[in-house]
């Protein structure tokens, strides 16, 4: 009997492909639509993702000659991703939504919808892939980084598990984009010359600021440049781990107002847009923010030493595992290739466990490290693990 996939068919040329795929390769195949958001609030107004997405998501479905479900998430999706991304921003963090989306809602409530629908896998249209290996006579599923090196997404399944890795399926992990692209148009599929989706996941494009104004107060309050020759008073001069991997501590006195802004909850470090505040030499970039007092710290350039640090912490509550197996059972250290956003190159460094969580330590400064982005460790292109930046 053949085995059943539902395939997370979103309208875009990824999943379109990912299913083609499937098909190809013998499986029983039947498409998912899942509506998660139906507000516009805070959409830029030329994106209308979900009119267009679902009618892509037909069309190709009706090409492959497969069935086509409809499932509406937008509660649960509110609830788990945007509810969350408000209280962080509102914590001064940035969260990262679309690592959420798949914990909590891909591969959480979609896949018991799948499962619902008869489905031995979920599949979906992200760039990585899986590998099952037997560790002690015992199944263990690697998540492994995508052969298309320019579009890898394993980042954003940096928080599965490896009960949500045993049921998933990433079709199109072995190629890259351009033959992805050309699989659609040799397939005459709707979705071969689709726009890639950016923003926030299943919400689309946003003007950010407005979007959080649902519920988080605009509140005006001051712009303070602190100039890079006041660095050695802020960077910490001890080279304890404890004391190194700690966001900067501001203070008024430190700079000079430059400019008002609109609520410190609206700005994240490494932000050049939206500051608004003219006559520099170079751009100025958001180096800290202070949402008791309100206040947004500023440095101009983009190579701003305060914009740079070495160290990150992450508590252990918030270390997640992907290969439980290679946890450590003691403190130690280890080294790994380290990423704290998407796209952004493996970088070096060590990871010291230790009792109240994890420290990483980079061989190289970091530009603008986010509390409430996540950092995920790899070992020869296999994501080992990730955890949310304190």
């Amino acid at each position: 009997m053949k085995k059943k996939v539902v395939i997370g068919l979103s309208g875009g040329v990824d999943s379109s492909v990912a299913a083609h795929i499937l098909i190809e390769q013998g499986y029983e195949v039947e498409a998912l639509f899942m509506q998660n958001w139906n507000d516009t609030v805070g959409l830029k107004s030329e994106e209308c993702p979900f009119e267009e997405d679902v009618l892509f998501a037909q069309m190709v479905a009706k090409k492959l000659g497969i069935p086509f479900h409809f499932v509406d998430l937008s509660v649960e999706y509110r609830a788990k991703v945007i509810d969350y991304m408000f209280s962080e921003y509102e914590k001064g963090r940035t969260p990262n939504p679309d690592v959420l989306c798949n914990r909590e809602i891909k591969f959480d409530v979609f896949l018991k919808k799948a499962v619902e629908l008869g489905a031995d896998f979920v599949a979906t249209g992200h760039y990585c892939q899986k590998e099952t290996i037997i560790k002690d006579g015992k199944e263990i599923y690697r998540l492994i980084a995508g052969e298309d090196k320019n579009k890898d997404q394993s980042y954003f399944l940096c928080q599965l598990s490896q009960e949500q890795l045993s049921k998933a399926m990433f079709p199109i992990g072995h190629i890259v984009k351009p033959e992805v692209r050309e699989i659609a148009r040799r397939e005459k599929m709707a979705s071969a010359e689709k726009k890639d989706s950016q923003g926030i996941c299943f919400v689309g494009k946003v003007d950010l600021p407005v979007f959080l104004q649902q519920k988080l107060k605009a509140m005006k309050g001051q712009i303070i440049e602190i100039m890079a020759d006041k660095a050695d008073e802020i960077i910490p001069k001890s080279e304890a781990l404890a004391d190194i991997s700690q966001p900067y501590h501001f203070k008024p006195e430190h700079g000079t107002v430059v400019g008002e802004h609109i609520g410190a909850h609206f700005f994240t470090v490494g932000q050049r847009k939206g500051l608004n505040v003219g006559g520099k030499k170079e751009p100025l970039f958001v180096i800290g923010t202070d949402v008791v007092k309100n206040i947004v710290y500023v440095g101009m350039g983009h190579g701003h030493p305060l914009l740079a640090r070495k160290a990150l912490f992450i508590p252990k509550k918030e270390v997640h595992w992907i290969r439980e197996d290679l946890r450590p059972t003691e403190e130690c250290e280890r080294r790994y290739d380290i990423r704290i956003r998407y796209r952004q190159p493996l970088q070096k460094g060590t990871i010291y466990f230790k009792e109240e969580g994890i420290y990483i330590l980079f061989d190289e400064e970091q530009r603008a490290v986010v509390s409430g982005q996540f950092a995920a460790w790899y070992d020869e292109g296999e994501l080992i693990g990730s955890g949310v930046i304190d």
